[in-house]
């Protein structure tokens, strides 16, 4: 028998296919997906509808046709979007099961072989994304709140004040939630200057346990990038980065 991690190996990138391709017929016919991928439309049905897994082979000759029209990036480019004023909507995104998991297997790839304890995200729009990779990679799940629960003593506490504002924004973590030898990865869905996602580093730096490091689906200009620089061995990654939009 194959090792327990090379048959899970296999069947997490069976299932980012068959992801792929449940995307892919959002806006494509499946007369269409059959001539694309060489595949009759009855077995591209089972696959969308769950009755069977592709094999391992066909899995990556799938994937591979598939990816010519549709990829994570260009979903999540083309979900987002942005007003005059340069604010933007994810919620398309924040939503769609199907595109976090796709992006939560990317995740999974990129820290592979790194030791993860805990993901971490600030409340809100964040936790559909980490509550789908933290459920993807079987860790526990920790959310930064804004305010303060009755009936936690003590709190670790980290403020900012977002740029362009004059507010005082502090994230509150229930003390007991970070032990020294966590090894948390930050996650969220979007970030722009850095500020809060500097803070929850902060956060478990108090806690003195480590960062792995800080995963975001859509990484906006460059500013965030300096904000969040550390030294060691700490992987900053966007999926997808995007140009600071032109306001009107």
């Amino acid at each position: 028998m194959p090792p327990a991690d090379t048959h899970l190996t296999s069947l997490r990138k069976r299932m980012i296919t068959i992801e792929l391709l449940s995307l892919a017929k959002k806006s494509h016919t499946y007369r269409e997906l059959a001539e694309i991928t060489n595949l009759p439309i009855t077995v591209l049905s089972r696959y969308v509808k769950g009755h069977v897994l592709p094999s391992s082979s066909r899995a990556e000759a799938l994937r591979s046709a598939l990816e010519q029209v549709v990829s994570l990036e260009k979903l999540l480019r083309d979900n987002v979007k942005f007003d005059e004023a340069g604010y933007f909507d994810n919620s398309s995104i924040i939503w769609d099961l199907n595109l976090l998991r796709l992006a939560a297997y990317r995740v999974i790839e990129t820290f592979a072989g790194r030791k993860i304890t805990k993901i971490m995200t600030a409340e809100a729009d964040g936790i559909p994304f980490a509550t789908v990779v933290a459920s993807e990679m079987g860790k526990g799940l920790l959310v930064a709140r804004k305010t303060r629960e009755v009936g936690v003593s003590d709190w670790l506490e980290d403020s900012y004040t977002p740029s362009n504002s004059a507010v005082v924004i502090t994230l509150h973590v229930p003390k007991y939630m970070i032990r020294r030898n966590d090894s948390i990865l930050i996650v969220d869905d979007v970030t722009r200057t850095g500020e809060t996602q500097r803070s929850l580093v902060e956060l478990v730096l108090k806690a003195k346990a480590s960062v792995v490091g800080v995963v975001t689906l859509i990484g906006i200009g460059n500013a965030w990038k300096q904000k969040l620089a550390l030294e060691g061995d700490f992987i900053l990654d966007s999926i997808v980065e995007m140009n600071e939009p032109i306001k009107q």
